[in-house]
């Protein structure tokens, strides 16, 4: 008797929603076998890894902070991945987010303006949009691939960002550290909780998520953009016009990632560093795909990637593991969605065998 992969009549949609909880479960089987590989107690380092975290106020606030730019950058992203368009860069938009709003906050450094902080949300928007503009013109102009032209550019930003905190930018009172002058008070975003970190970036998030589901969910043009990801042909039959399909899952990519940019240099940083790249944008494309592109689902999927961000730090601290713990299970995460959601359009069959 054999096992054999049998392609479905059509896709599950219960395997849809089930994909993602089979991965997070597999992940927690794979990160005790992990630990117990690294020579830790596989309870202690799972009690570690994912309670220590969350385990009062603070931590449920440092929680909601990094899930944050990861909720932004996921959501513009979804709107992209829906119709087919693969914004890969994400990263390169984040930085460049960051770079624009810290520009408005260095020329007006000596502004009491309440109309500073909307103006640098506008700016890490445009920023992140801007970036995200170029793959989308190469694609529409001379049908160059998204996914390269817009990972290529984000060692673009990271170099950009570099050269700007070792050069121009560069505080001539910070010890020769590379790093941008701290922002006045006017340019930091308020604090949601007192004795904590996380900001106001956290109710812009959540908002970006309303709205993203609306226009993905509820909207004419988001319907034209699910069309277009899941049958072609039927949207060129259609009239919807597959250059403008293309620019707005670039921008809605770019705008939101550059938006999440904003949000780091003008809250828990306070100032523009080169190390301003956290690889959010990349870990954001797993989050949208396990929110299965739903902006409710990515409201949940970031808190997850943030769990293993917070719990990456706890095991280097408490148990002396390598920071790269975190990697290990972000890996183990897409690794085991991906062979999940095999199973979306196939079934396992028993085969008679000779």
């Amino acid at each position: 008797m054999l096992l054999k992969l049998e392609a479905r009549p059509e896709p599950s949609q219960l395997m849809a929603y089930l994909s993602p909880l089979l991965a997070v479960a597999l992940t927690l089987i794979g990160g005790l076998l992990v630990f117990s590989a690294l020579g830790t107690d596989p309870l202690e380092g799972f009690k570690v890894f994912f309670l220590n975290p969350v385990k009062d106020t603070y931590g449920v606030s440092e929680l909601l902070l990094k899930a944050t730019p990861l909720m932004l950058c996921a959501v513009g992203l979804a709107v992209g991945f829906r119709a087919n368009v693969w914004n890969i860069g994400a990263e390169g938009q984040y930085v460049m987010g960051a770079v624009a709003a810290s520009g408005m906050a260095l020329y007006f450094i000596d502004s009491e303006s309440a109309m500073l902080l909307p103006a640098m949300v506008l700016a890490g928007a445009v920023g992140g949009a801007l970036w995200a503009a170029i793959p989308a013109l190469l694609r529409t102009r001379f049908n160059a691939n998204e996914i390269l032209t817009s990972l290529m550019l984000v060692y673009i930003a990271q170099l950009a960002v570099s050269w700007l905190a070792h050069g121009p930018w560069k505080d001539p009172d910070g010890f020769n550290f590379p790093q941008s002058k701290m922002f006045a008070d006017s340019a930091l975003l308020p604090m949601l909780i007192e004795g904590t970190r996380l900001n106001f970036a956290f109710v812009i998030a959540l908002g970006l998520l309303a709205a993203g589901y609306v226009f993905m969910q509820r909207s004419f043009l988001g319907f034209q953009m699910r069309v277009a990801g899941q049958a072609d042909a039927a949207a060129r039959y259609a009239g919807f016009s597959a250059t403008r399909t293309i620019w707005i899952g670039m921008l809605a990519g770019g705008a939101t990632a550059g938006i999440a940019g904003m949000a780091e240099v003008s809250g828990p940083m306070g100032q523009l560093t080169e190390h301003v790249s956290n690889n959010y944008g990349f870990a954001a494309i797993i989050v949208a795909f396990i929110g299965r592109l739903n902006p409710v689902g990515i409201f949940f999927g970031s808190l997850l990637m943030a769990l293993l961000y917070l719990g990456g730090e706890q095991a280097q601290q408490y148990l002396n593991l390598p920071s790269s713990i975190s990697k290990v299970f972000q890996g183990m995460l897409l690794f085991f969605l991906l062979g999940a959601d095999v199973f979306i359009h196939y079934r396992l069959r028993l085969k008679g065998g000779k």
